[in-house]
């Protein structure tokens, strides 16, 4: 009983959590807050591979972690905390952690601008306002979800990431899509190799599929699939917690 009073309190807790950060401005956000909206939130997750030190190699983690656990570096927004990870064996384990988001949803990209003004706090003011319009942007027809790359990993990592920074719309054209619970999918238009802006790579998908937005209140989940360099990244997205000020955000 004692069990189970202890997880229910935490789940509450979890809730009343997400719940205050979707209700609070986002201009208010601390940095736990909105790293959370970029690692674990309705609109981004994390998948995490590991590989112990004696060379044999875990199973993805299906799991999104909890925002103790994922860390992620949006240029020069975000701070790696990356030092290596036990998971209850001897060995260490090394990870290669895949940060999947929604950048055309506007609370990720209010994170992303977030983390850039705590850590940039004498910025001024005409550049803050420049910088916040990015968080107003209309995106039109197209989803963006980004892909950024982290870890201890490095034998993996770096081999990964100069597959970002090579590869074209044609590399990934059959091997990344976005898919409805009722097995419809996008494929990819467009793709934006990482650059400067600390954002990783995007994947650039039509917003309307025979007509219509490609997801509605009716549409379940959402998958995201990726091929990267023979790694799989699948991360699903309940469509109906993806509400941000009353709009669906994707």
């Amino acid at each position: 009983m004692k069990r189970v009073l202890i997880l229910s309190a935490v789940f509450t807790l979890c809730t009343v959590s997400a719940s205050a950060q979707k209700d609070k401005p986002w201009t208010e956000w601390n940095q736990k807050e909105a790293l959370k909206m970029l690692t674990d939130s309705a609109w981004s997750q994390t998948q995490t591979e590991l590989n112990d030190s004696s060379g044999s190699s875990g199973g993805a983690i299906t799991k999104t972690e909890s925002r103790n656990e994922a860390t992620m570096k949006m240029g020069d927004a975000a701070k790696n905390q990356e030092s290596g990870e036990s998971v209850g064996r001897q060995a260490v384990s090394l990870s290669l952690k895949y940060y999947v988001a929604f950048l055309t949803a506007k609370p990720v990209r209010a994170a992303f601008i977030r983390m850039i003004e705590l850590q940039q706090p004498e910025t001024p003011a005409a550049k803050i306002t420049e910088r916040r319009m990015f968080v107003e942007r209309d995106f039109g027809d197209y989803i963006v979800v980004a892909l950024k790359m982290d870890g201890t990993d490095r034998k993996r990592l770096v081999p990964v990431n100069q597959a970002l920074g090579g590869s074209n719309t044609d590399t990934f054209k059959d091997v990344v899509y976005l898919e409805r619970k009722d097995g419809k999918r996008v494929s990819l238009m467009d793709y934006r190799a990482p650059g400067p802006d600390g954002m990783g790579a995007k994947f650039i998908f039509p917003r309307t599929f025979e007509g219509k937005p490609f997801l509605d209140a009716s549409s379940g989940e959402v998958r995201v699939y990726m091929e990267i360099n023979k790694m799989k990244v699948a991360r699903k997205f309940r469509v109906a917690d993806m509400m941000y000020d009353g709009k669906l955000e994707y």
